[in-house]
């Protein structure tokens, strides 16, 4: 079990936190946001004034995303994520937390990045985590000052900061393959996500998993008043060992996110060779 955990819940975890790999039941269950697979042809018209289709307006809700500025949640079957983005310090925080305390193993994972330093403080519980190799060395309750050329390209650990939506939300709607407006700034349709392995609020294996069912998954979106995406929810069926789940991702305070803040010297240790392990 720990294996597992490290293999599939901590190299992806915090950007698919779909993922509830150590579950104690090893199931998750589709949230009541739900909804059947959408058919018909995209809306050929008035989905937003002046945005054109129904999948345009959608296209166009993610462009504010990337001016890096917002706050936003992620969740999934057992798993939680909540951050904020602001490009402008060129910095971003992020609470994870995989599993309850009735799972095998459960992480809460606080993460800070400072263009070029992130550090983060992890906390472990449940029945295995003492379990876990090295937990002596891995200064829980402290934060860890991470070497920037270990974490390059993890997707657990790092952050781009030229692809600063840790959901991949605007990767996800170029994938529509089918959309209608259900009302006032509300839509569902269906998504091709075999396109859609960068989004980080999918995990590639599971998408593998998928096969042909990757070409028409359903999902709904809720745009805020501004056009902006405010909600997206994608209703992944079940694939390979994961179950059938709901990926749900929110964004708000649009331009009024803050400057992350560094944690305090007296709180901050380097990693030792023991935590990169967990991740690899």
């Amino acid at each position: 079990m720990i294996r597992r955990f490290s293999a599939a819940a901590f190299a992806a975890a915090l950007l698919t936190p779909g993922l509830a790999a150590c579950n104690s039941t090893g199931t998750g269950e589709a949230g009541a946001s739900a909804s059947p697979a959408v058919s018909g042809s995209i809306a050929p018209s008035g989905a937003t004034p002046g945005t054109g289709d129904a999948k345009q307006a959608l296209l166009d809700s993610t462009n504010e995303i990337r001016n890096g500025n917002f706050r936003f949640t992620m969740s999934g079957a057992g798993s939680t994520a909540e951050g904020q983005v602001h490009e402008p310090s060129q910095s971003a925080e992020m609470r994870v937390t995989i599993g309850d305390p009735s799972s095998d193993l459960m992480i809460k994972l606080d993460l800070i990045h400072f263009k070029p330093d992130s550090w983060v403080k992890a906390e472990l519980g449940g029945k295995a985590a003492s379990s876990v190799p090295g937990v002596q060395k891995l200064n829980l309750g402290k934060y860890q000052h991470l070497d920037q050329t270990r974490i390059k390209g993890n997707r657990a650990l790092g952050f781009d900061f030229e692809k600063v939506d840790p959901a991949g939300s605007a990767v996800l709607t170029q994938g529509i393959t089918d959309v209608r407006q259900t009302g006032e700034g509300m839509y569902a349709g269906t998504l091709d996500v075999s396109k859609a392995a960068e989004a980080g609020s999918l995990d590639p294996t599971v998408i593998t998993a998928l096969g042909p069912q990757a070409k028409s998954v359903p999902f709904t979106a809720k745009l805020d008043p501004q056009g902006r995406l405010s909600e997206m929810v994608v209703q992944v069926p079940a694939a390979g060992q994961s179950a059938a789940q709901d990926i749900k991702i929110t964004y708000s305070d649009y331009g009024n996110a803050t400057a992350a803040q560094k944690p305090p010297a007296d709180q901050v240790v380097e990693a030792p060779p023991e935590f990169y392990n967990l991740f690899n």
